[in-house]
């Protein structure tokens, strides 16, 4: 299996390899025992329970139904692009770049898990078998892959490059490690503008936007501070993989 390696501007090679249709069909076929599970464990409860047609109706809606058709969606958001089939399989959901896919990207996913599959009779195992990261139409659309989690990692390319994250470094901002690989980019370039008037400009206003961005509070006023912590406190978060 190929894998995908990314050299990025902060000196971190990620190398990730994609899940093979048969890991990726392992997890979906896991995914569907566990809910057939709930199903069967969910109505036989409510059968037993006798409720009246109005109120049977609105339980099943709300604790079949509805469960059942955002699962994907939802365990891929909230546990970081694994459902509990992709878990056991150990494969994720990552962005092609290496980063967290966003809300949008996994909505995108789940939308065209349709026309993947059922709509097209399995159009989307073309996709894996024939492009180059294993992808099918939603993680293209997406711009995301599955990968093997056991394979992916950040390699650091020159240590002493970022000699002074020592074992004793204590990040102050642990959002930093949701920037994505080309926010950083944003952020290194912008702290390394020659131009004074510019730069100086250019560094006030970006922070604002990532302090926006990430929720966080600057805990110092100087903002070409701030930013230069938020990028060592990134670092230290991609290194913690090596």
């Amino acid at each position: 299996m190929a894998e995908s390696t990314i050299l990025t501007g902060q000196f971190v090679r990620i190398s990730q390899t994609p899940a093979s249709v048969g890991e990726r069909f392992g997890a979906l076929l896991i995914d569907a025992v566990l809910l057939f599970v709930y199903v069967y464990a969910t109505s036989a409860l409510l059968y037993k329970l006798n409720l009246p047609y109005d109120f049977l109706t609105f339980f099943t809606l709300a604790l079949l139904y509805l469960p059942v058709l955002f699962y994907p969606f939802l365990c891929e958001m909230f546990n970081r692009g694994q459902s509990l089939g992709k878990r056991l399989m150990n494969i994720r959901v990552v962005k092609v770049d290496g980063s967290t896919p966003s809300m949008g990207a996994y909505l995108l996913r789940w939308l065209l898990f349709l026309v993947d599959l059922p709509l097209t009779s399995g159009l989307g195992v073309v996709f894996i078998l024939f492009t180059k990261n294993n992808q099918r139409l939603g993680d293209l659309a997406a711009g995301a892959m599955v990968i093997k989690e056991k394979n992916y990692k950040r390699i650091h390319v020159s240590l002493d490059e970022f000699a002074y994250l020592t074992k004793d470094y204590q990040p102050i901002y642990p959002q930093a490690s949701d920037l994505s690989l080309e926010q950083v980019g944003v952020i290194t370039r912008t702290l390394q503008t020659g131009e004074a008037k510019v730069r100086a400009r250019r560094i006030v206003q970006l922070a604002a936007k990532v302090q926006h961005l990430l929720a966080v509070t600057s805990r110092n006023a100087n903002a070409e501070e701030f930013l230069q912590t938020i990028l060592r406190d990134y670092q230290y978060y991609a290194l913690e993989e090596v």
